[in-house]
């Protein structure tokens, strides 16, 4: 299947400005990618899609996913662990949801049940369910802190060795990557994001089993010395990070070649903006989101001037931060840090693909056709990627998940 979308204002990823340009798709890849208002007139195609001036861009990756949180846009739950099977219920659905809007690709942050996310992954690569190409993880694993910090769970006990066995344990499971929170979170138990859950010699010996075994690990790390613990093991990508301090953003500017950064703000300002029922005392929450806002907003534009590769995603699957809002990441980024609507969608696109370490994430030759085309101009205003309702295609590996009105007609 030859699919040609001409036509379009095509943004492609790299941050270069939007132009007129058409594209072909033939089976899952982009195999041309022509500029001017006429490109690729006259090319043959099976099916052709007249973009009309709408913009066409790549899909999005979600670098902080939790699939398993079990609140969307469709469907708000109460309680934050679910009984197996709603679990299975609410994470398929999840995983669709974000789909919807546009989001094609998605990097696990961890999950609240073991071998969920794996079965998830092979379920949409099979396509038997609808979701984004998933780079899996399992639960969250953090042990007791000094304060009694427990904001997962701890698999095969605590120790170097014990630490090898749990990667082992990951390697046979399918896990892509290992979510380890290093750090205390004072939005659960305040105070504690200074607690460091893991010792020096937990984290290396993750480092040197994720090497061997293939795996990337990512970590939840507030403060220096759990950054210092996660570079030191290799980590993939740092979530957070808010406490950072020069020694700290010197490390992380050290290792942006190979490590990324998400700092996850979306469920700080969902927390900052929520209205909960009188029994619900989120004051804590509500404090500890300004500060870490406060924080970030100078932390996020002074390491993005240094080169390290910053991530959207924002923790998001709570009830007062359902799934299917994660575009709103973009304009927080727009707002609170400084970038500029491309700069945002930059890193919505490329430097998640490169996260991913998939050929996504930009509108080039050789790349899968993970594409979006949006009614309107994203490069101006990213609030608009907010309403799925605008995005007129959605496009993932060639096939039209969602096909223009035109083509569906």
């Amino acid at each position: 299947m030859r699919t040609l979308i001409r036509g379009a204002r095509v943004f492609d990823g790299s941050g270069e400005a939007a132009r007129p340009g058409s594209v072909l798709v033939d089976q899952d890849r982009i195999v041309a990618v022509a500029y001017g208002e006429d490109a690729l007139a006259g090319v043959a195609a099976d099916r052709v899609i007249d973009a009309a001036g709408k913009t066409l861009m790549p899909g999005m990756v979600e670098a902080h996913a939790h699939l398993t949180w079990g609140s969307s846009v469709e469907k708000i739950y109460h309680q934050f662990i679910l009984p197996p099977d709603e679990l299975k219920v609410a994470a398929w659905r999840n995983a669709r949801v974000l789909l919807d809007h546009g989001f094609t690709s998605a990097y696990s942050a961890g999950a609240l049940g073991d071998g969920i996310e794996t079965e998830l992954a092979r379920a949409i690569a099979r396509g038997e369910t609808p979701g984004p190409r998933l780079v899996p993880s399992t639960l969250e694993r953090s042990p007791e802190g000094a304060e009694g910090v427990d904001t997962g769970d701890v698999f095969n006990g605590r120790g170097p060795a014990a630490m090898r066995a749990f990667m082992d344990y990951c390697k046979a499971q399918g896990i892509g990557s290992v979510k380890l929170v290093v750090s205390g979170e004072d939005a659960l138990k305040p105070g504690t994001a200074q607690d460091v859950l893991y010792t020096d010699e937990e984290m290396a010996e993750a480092g040197r089993a994720a090497r061997e075994l293939g795996l990337w690990i990512a970590c939840h790390a507030y403060y220096p010395k759990a950054i210092a613990l996660a570079l030191g093991a290799g980590a993939r990508i740092i979530y957070h990070a808010s406490y950072a301090d020069s020694v700290a953003a010197d490390a992380m500017v050290a290792a942006k070649d190979s490590t990324f950064y998400a700092p996850s703000p979306g469920v700080s300002i969902a927390a900052l903006e929520a209205t909960p029922p009188p029994h619900i005392d989120m004051s804590h929450m509500k404090a500890s989101a300004a500060e870490r806002m406060a924080l970030e907003a100078k932390l996020v534009p002074a390491l993005k001037a240094r080169g390290v590769k910053i991530c959207i995603g924002g923790d998001y699957g709570f009830p007062f931060n359902p799934i299917g809002r994660n575009a709103r990441d973009l304009a927080i980024f727009v707002e609170h840090f400084g970038y500029t609507p491309a700069e945002a969608l930059v890193a919505a696109t490329k430097l998640g693909g490169e996260l991913m370490n998939l050929e996504v994430g930009q509108v080039r030759e050789g790349f899968l056709a993970d594409l979006l085309l949006v009614d309107g101009d994203p490069t101006a205003d990213v609030t608009i990627l907010q309403d799925k309702n605008r995005l007129a295609m959605i496009m993932k590996d060639g096939a039209l998940y969602k096909a223009p009105a035109e083509v569906a007609a």
